[in-house]
């Protein structure tokens, strides 16, 4: 992903605000999206929280990159190992391996998930 568009994207992402946790249990419920009869508003407000959703998905996976880093830290006394973090985040061991370098990456790179 281009930088550019990774900037875009967080400049502009929706509120996501907390839903009544009656409306959260109703499945037709969500972000009262179901309530809009007009379809250039529904349109708007749905890729609104698509785009936030979205970077908030990235910025979850760049934080648990640097939590796999961190845990997988040779320095620490309780260092897990690369299997201990699959198992514990339900990742492949491949995929955990690949994560411990995503989050030292980040970690080298001196600044936290999401800053740029």
């Amino acid at each position: 992903m281009a930088e550019t568009e990774r900037s875009e994207r967080r400049l502009r992402p929706a509120p996501l605000l907390f839903e009544p946790a009656e409306a959260a249990s109703d499945p037709e419920h969500f972000f009262d999206l179901e309530s809009m009869e007009d379809p250039r508003e529904l349109l708007a407000r749905s890729t609104e929280l698509a785009l936030a959703f979205r970077a908030a998905t990235d910025r979850a996976v760049e934080f648990q990159a640097v939590a796999a880093a961190q845990l997988a830290d040779p320095q620490r006394f309780d260092r897990l190992t690369a299997g201990d973090i699959a198992e514990r985040a339900e990742w492949t061991e491949d995929y955990a391996k690949k994560m411990i370098e995503f989050g030292r990456d980040l970690m080298r790179d001196g600044g936290r998930p999401g800053e740029e």
